[in-house]
């Protein structure tokens, strides 16, 4: 297993400790569920999708929570009360919980399920104070007001 010293990131940058914790947590594989299996996809440059295969749950069985940086889906299946005997039981339903940490300004726009297949669509949203925007450069009098309070 590979890890990573942080320590020189420590040194020189401030508030990117929530970037070595989720490098940290990506490393334990063995706590990430595996079910149900799901696809994340770059839709454009900036829409994402998250498709999750949810074979035999119906609307009401699941939950998809959004606070803040994680987006928590939820499948509690009702308890059949019917005796079954299964020659095979290759259908998993049961219950998951599943998490991803969303980056910054990444919201929920909508889910559907369609087909057995849960699909999540998701969208970065920068804010307009945070986007680049361009400085005008005025004539060279304020350059040398600048020069001037320098010295």
């Amino acid at each position: 297993m590979r890890t990573y010293d942080f320590t020189p990131l420590y040194r020189s940058a401030i508030g990117f400790d929530r970037l070595a914790q989720l490098f940290d947590e990506a490393q334990r594989t063995d706590s990430q569920p595996s079910y149900p299996p799901y696809n994340i996809e770059l839709v454009s440059e900036d829409k994402y999708r998250i498709v999750m295969a949810v074979a035999g749950f119906e609307r009401s069985e699941l939950d998809i929570e959004s606070e803040h940086d994680t987006l928590k889906v939820i499948g509690r299946k009702q308890r059949d009360e019917t005796k079954r005997t299964f020659l095979h039981r290759g259908i998993a339903a049961r219950d998951f919980e599943q998490r991803f940490q969303l980056a910054d300004h990444v919201k929920v726009v909508s889910a559907n399920l369609d087909n057995g297949l849960l699909s999540i669509e998701l969208v970065r949203e920068i804010p307009e104070a945070l986007k680049p925007r361009k400085i005008e450069i005025n004539g060279s009098g304020n350059v040398e007001l600048f020069n001037r309070q320098a010295a």
